[in-house]
């Protein structure tokens, strides 16, 4: 999981929340104070971004059945939207839970939120409850920037690679000496994007934006079903990684599934890509290069050890022989 810049320790816990950003609040008027309340639960609806996608199904099962004897014991987030429904910011596991044992109604907090804030407070309290898979986090992160900077969510990506490539070609000796508050610092800092950027990852109190680019981004390219056993929680991203390498598709499928059944560790995972994996012989063009200088070596070993004169070699010799004159017979 994406762990605070100031400590080891991963989001949820005890860990107390970093204050809101300033851009959580409108800009053009103050938030209305929360209102908790309770009403119909066919009025509450999904929004169309979710930074959360995957639910434990044997987890749900336990919480619908505490839903069931004590009733929802934390109030879900929810924003008015028109027509007397309101929209789900926080509490989708509870939610769905309700459904599931039939509740009529339960209890909400209701704020005014627009779209892009209701987004922000899911993001945030998934990601410091440890809510989270690794491929859910990225692309939550990635959609939030995209809010931000009122961009789509493949240039906010061109941007973080352009960012990259700036901040290696400025600071390509150093870089190894630099501590992390320094790595924290945008390159061309009056860029206003940048500078946005920055800003996002400061508030949300997660790892700086370049080791986002480097150590996280490459998961959205992996293969389909790697990324879908990710989402489910069945095998962490640096097994992912060891698996994607695999380019014989059947292969790597089978390797997947053995590694989820048996819960193979990283270095099982790496010994069985090797022993599975046929070498694969040297280039053409490379194979010919080698081929005089080995018939080179062959027929001075072959003279100097005399092999003719030894008669357990000497059949299998003449066997070679016929086979090369008979090579030559073809031209």
């Amino acid at each position: 999981m994406i762990r605070r810049k100031q400590t080891d320790k991963p989001f949820g816990g005890q860990i107390t929340a970093s204050p809101p950003a300033p851009w959580l609040s409108s800009p053009d008027a103050e938030t209305p104070p929360a209102t908790e309340t309770t009403i119909k639960l066919e009025d509450i609806v999904l929004p169309e971004h979710q930074p959360r996608r995957y639910f434990d199904p044997q987890a749900l099962k336990e919480l619908a059945e505490s839903v069931k004897q004590h009733g929802i014991l934390q109030p879900l987030l929810v924003r008015p939207v028109g027509e007397g429904k309101y929209e789900l910011v926080a509490g989708e596991r509870r939610y769905l839970s309700a459904q599931e044992v039939k509740l009529s109604v339960v209890p909400v907090v209701v704020r005014e939120l627009s779209s892009e804030q209701a987004f922000q407070l899911a993001l945030i309290e998934n990601l410091q409850r440890e809510d989270l898979n690794p491929v859910e986090e990225t692309e939550g992160i990635l959609h939030l920037l995209a809010i931000r900077l009122k961009s789509d969510v493949e240039a906010v990506k061109s941007l973080l690679y352009r960012m990259k490539n700036v901040q290696g070609k400025e600071e390509q000796q150093s870089l190894d000496s630099l501590d992390s508050s320094r790595r924290n610092v945008s390159p061309k800092g009056d860029s206003e994007q940048f500078q946005t950027v920055q800003q996002v990852f400061d508030s949300l109190g997660l790892m700086n934006w370049l080791s986002f680019t480097t150590k996280r981004l490459p998961l959205l390219n992996l293969p389909e079903e790697i990324l879908m056993a990710l989402r489910e929680g069945k095998l962490e991203y640096t097994k992912a990684q060891a698996l994607a390498r695999v380019k014989d598709e059947e292969l790597r499928q089978e390797l997947l599934s053995r590694a989820i059944a048996s819960d193979w560790s990283l270095s099982q995972i790496k010994e069985q890509i090797i022993a599975n994996t046929p070498s694969e012989p040297p280039p053409e063009s490379k194979t010919s290069n080698q081929i005089p200088e080995r018939l080179k070596n062959i027929t001075q070993r072959i003279k100097k050890r005399q092999l003719w004169k030894e008669p357990r070699k000497q059949k299998q010799l003449v066997n070679l022989l016929n086979k090369l004159e008979a090579l030559l017979g073809d031209e």
